[in-house]
């Protein structure tokens, strides 16, 4: 049986959901899909924001021969085995329809393997449609980063996930309290598939979707977070600038998040060292004995 996220994803522009400043009106997506652009790109953004929707999206409106790779798990001798035997010059001898190759995760290319797709992609023997979570400058490499268009996926917002819901509870025919509905949209976090899962686990386990059956189902909530990635970059930095805005709520927000989620200790506390030192400085100069004094503590 196939997941609920699959029964409900879009196969056409005109059902999908969010990311307006991509397939708006006149947004430079939309125009590709419509106009049947040929190009390869790079879709980056969230987990659950629409990244694997919008390649298939594109790839139907093509009429385009769609594969799909992890890269996690594929490798040199997968994408081969998709191009064939008469891979040089594909489109320009006039075989068949365009391959569009839609690379999940591609971050975990190393480097070698992506520069095995270079060729391929620059002679136009395959268009790639790279999706990635990670910042594509630091992850990509610049050869083929040069011959790809990024395009980047925001968080949906709170309207879309609710849309999301709505449709996913339609699908199930079964209903959800309003409450309910507001609950999972705030836990959701922008993320649509984490959404849908919790709709189908609890309407599997449950039946009906009510706030103490979501909970139930869910158990705890779970923090987007990484250790070396954008989320442990970005969620520091809010740190820093919630304090150094004076904001002691989104300050305390932002080291409950990084600690719940399992940041070193030292790591925080380190960054709240130089904060005393280079942001309150001469101020206040006891905050820096403070500070220190926490990281040793820490530190023992």
């Amino acid at each position: 049986m196939d997941p609920l996220a699959k029964k409900i994803r879009p196969v056409a522009l005109n059902e999908f959901v969010g990311q307006e400043h991509l397939v708006g009106k006149g947004k430079p997506l939309r125009e590709a899909i419509e106009g049947k652009h040929l190009f390869s790109f790079i879709l980056w953004g969230p987990p659950g924001s629409g990244k694997t929707t919008l390649a298939r999206i594109y790839a139907n409106a093509l009429d385009a021969e769609f594969h799909e790779l992890s890269a996690v798990d594929a490798g040199k001798e997968d994408i081969k085995k998709i191009l064939g035997e008469k891979r040089t010059g594909r489109l320009t001898l006039g075989f068949e329809k365009p391959i569009v190759l839609f690379l999940d995760e591609i971050h975990r290319f190393n480097k070698a393997q992506q520069d095995f797709l270079l060729p391929f992609v620059e002679r136009g023997d395959l268009t790639l449609i790279g999706a990635t979570t990670e910042n594509p400058s630091f992850e990509v490499i610049g050869a083929l980063l040069s011959r790809c268009r990024v395009f980047v996926l925001n968080e949906l917002v709170e309207n879309d996930i609710t849309l999301i819901i709505d449709r996913a509870t339609k699908k199930l025919k079964t209903r959800m309290a309003s409450t309910a509905r507001d609950w999972l949209v705030a836990m959701a976090q922008g993320d649509a598939r984490q959404a849908i899962s919790a709709i189908e686990n609890t309407h599997l386990f449950y039946g009906a979707i009510t706030l103490d059956t979501l909970k139930r189902s869910i158990q705890s909530k779970h923090l987007r977070y990484d250790k070396k990635g954008d989320e442990h970059y970005n969620t520091i930095s809010a740190f820093i600038k919630s304090m150094r805005a004076s904001q002691p709520d989104a300050a305390l927000y932002y080291l409950g998040r990084m600690v719940e989620a399992g940041e070193d200790p030292l790591f925080i506390a380190r960054r709240m060292v130089v904060f005393a030192s280079e942001d309150i400085g001469l101020a206040q100069p006891t905050a820096l004995v403070v500070a220190n004094a926490v990281f040793r503590a820490c530190e023992a």
